[in-house]
């Protein structure tokens, strides 16, 4: 039952509340998962995901049957390396070896973590884990190669950044450091899914052979995701946010929570919102070499949920008091568009695109490149999507073949004459209409000379009471009958 609260806010924005609705009754999962033929582990590994992804446990029961257990299995892998990898009551001398070994964890199918802490809550994954490792040594040995190579290699730097004291205790130093930070949690979660697609043949193989692209996919979220949730890591001492950034604007990071900061800390957050925003036609270059449409809802609807974060958190002093995120009726009607096609994405970042740049302000440092970034977007979008204008549409219609113009002009002309039909039928049954209803009044006895007489008087409405009614009697009958 929705809160008073819910209600009050749907009442008042009724266009977000027709999104959920045209979302939950309209949308048609191109593929469906069938859990009559499950068993109970896989079961209880689609279980797992709707317990430990709020975003990505719909998209991945809706990929096509290729691929669903594969990247569910994917999915709750990695997701068991970040729960030990976050957990901070796990002493480092055991956190270490646990990353470094996670991917041969999968090969053994009794094999289950109880040592997290208590208030960890993705612990009943790793405590229930030997259901993955069943499941996963069950899928094709190429899908296996993959998910262990991807596994293994962020382990070790999950690894690498845990034995890390300096960033542990100050965060990220330099830009470069952010990106490979964002590589080894996202980057790499990016190559493991384009070799899964191309594998399963449900890709353009040339992804492969432009790892930008891919490495974009999983930066832009991941980059999102922690411009997003700065007070919430503030608030648990962990600092993503690189002091080659920060540094420009306060001298301690804390300093961007403080009021009197407010303008500081919104140029600040601009920057990394142009680090993240750089990377936008990458991905859309990227969704172009998709070959099956529930991959490419799988990959477009985060990517459209990103780019309108990123609006929503650019220039936003909100980010710096609180969690924040776009709306559910936003984010219903973005899965709806970003369903479609690669157009409608586009159009959604151009949407995005141009809201950053209104919002964009002269008086911060990096208004210019921001300006400039926004524009990239638009000037990529309109290279694979040309906006039609008088001119584009006159020059393609000269280069029209003859007989194709010659069909064009006979099927406008057949177009015309249906509409002078239509036109001449709705005008007869109208004429109809009017003519029965005046026949109709007339043999009930209305009087239409004396309304013809009142109206060239000058009086258009019916008189109003009785002595009115008499008046006017008295005046045009000479006192005889009933008006």
């Amino acid at each position: 039952m929705p809160s008073i609260g819910t209600i009050a806010y749907y009442l008042v924005r009724p266009s977000q509340l027709r999104d959920i609705i045209q979302w939950k009754v309209w949308h048609n999962p191109v593929h469906e998962r069938d859990e009559e033929k499950e068993c109970a582990t896989l079961k209880e590994c689609f279980r797992f995901l709707k317990l430990t992804s709020r975003s990505f446990a719909a998209v991945i029961q809706e990929l096509h049957p290729e691929l669903l257990v594969p990247v569910c299995l994917f999915y709750l892998v990695l997701r068991g390396l970040d729960t030990i990898e976050d957990d901070m009551t796990i002493n480092i001398k055991k956190k270490e070896p646990l990353l470094r070994k996670f991917d041969t964890f999968l090969d053994d199918e009794n094999w289950t973590f109880q040592e997290n802490g208590p208030n960890e809550k993705d612990r009943e994954l790793l405590v229930k884990f030997d259901n993955v490792s069943k499941e996963f040594n069950k899928i094709k040995d190429e899908y296996k190669v993959i998910i262990k190579d991807i596994t293994k290699r962020m382990g070790n730097g999950m690894a690498d950044y845990a034995l890390n004291a300096e960033f542990n205790k100050q965060g990220v130093n330099t830009i470069k450091d952010y990106e490979l930070y964002c590589h080894y949690v996202a980057g790499l979660v990016g190559e493991g899914l384009t070799r899964l697609f191309v594998e399963a043949k449900l890709a353009n193989p040339v992804l492969l052979q432009r790892p930008e692209l891919m490495e974009s996919m999983g930066q832009f979220l991941q980059q999102c995701n922690i411009i997003r949730d700065v007070r919430e890591d503030h608030d648990d001492k962990r600092y993503f946010w690189p002091r080659e950034i920060w540094s420009k604007h306060v001298d301690k990071f804390e300093d961007l929570f403080l009021p009197e900061n407010k303008e500081k800390a919104l140029n600040c957050s601009s920057e990394m919102v142009l680090t993240a925003i750089k990377r936008a036609d990458d991905c859309l270059f990227y969704m172009a070499g998709v070959r099956e449409q529930s991959v490419f809802n799988f990959v477009a609807i985060p990517q459209s949920m990103s780019i309108a974060t990123l609006e929503l958190c650019f220039q936003n002093p909100a980010i710096f008091e609180r969690n924040i995120k776009i709306s559910k009726g936003d984010a219903c009607k973005l899965m709806t568009h970003s369903t479609q096609n690669l157009q409608m994405v586009c159009e959604i970042f151009r949407k995005y695109a141009r809201k950053i740049h209104s919002k964009n302000s002269p008086r911060d440092p990096n208004f210019l490149e921001i300006s400039i970034a926004c524009g990239n977007i638009e000037r990529f979008i309109e290279s694979i999507f040309p906006t039609q204008s008088a001119r584009t549409l006159k020059s393609a219609s000269e280069a029209v073949d003859p007989e194709v113009a010659a069909r064009q002009k006979k099927e406008a002309e057949d177009s015309k004459k249906d509409i002078m039909y239509i036109m001449f039928a709705v005008g007869l049954t109208l004429a109809f209409v009017t003519f029965t209803m005046v026949l109709a009044a007339w043999l009930a006895g209305a009087r239409f000379d004396l309304a013809i007489k009142m109206v060239k008087d000058g009086i258009w409405s019916p008189p109003k009471g009785p002595e009115a009614v008499q008046q006017i009697i008295e005046k045009y009958d000479g006192g005889r009958g009933e008006l």
